[in-house]
């Protein structure tokens, strides 16, 4: 992983998440995106002291700077990524959007961990 890539932390056991990252993976990012899934692997995320349980919460990207960007504002560096999707993302930051968006997303997030935790959770 450099720098100079979008690395992209997800929840490769949730089928709704591997969903979404499998369609996005399918298509030719416009630059270099390491997908990483901390399901399998906790420790990708040490060099960047994201908390395991918090980024199992919600979506964190590195962004090619280097800053830990998340929820709807990491969804949006991932599109501007994407062919099809750099639009989208250019039409909420323009519209400053982002705010509404991650307001929606930090509920369902919080839904999706509640569910997918119900009974006897193994995150």
């Amino acid at each position: 992983m450099s720098a100079q890539q979008l690395i992209v932390f997800y929840d490769g056991s949730c089928p709704l998440c591997s969903k979404e990252i499998r369609h996005y993976r399918r298509l030719k990012a416009l630059q270099p995106v390491h997908w990483s899934d901390i399901s399998q692997n906790r420790t990708l995320l040490k060099p960047f002291s994201i908390n395991h349980d918090n980024a199992m919460r919600v979506l964190h990207v590195i962004d090619p700077g280097g800053n830990t960007v998340t929820g709807a504002a990491a969804f949006v560096c991932i599109w501007q990524a994407l062919p099809g999707y750099r639009h989208l993302a250019r039409t909420i930051s323009t519209l400053r959007l982002t705010a509404i968006l991650d307001w929606g997303y930090q509920r369902f997030a919080g839904w999706r961990y509640k569910r997918r935790c119900q009974g006897q959770c193994h995150i």
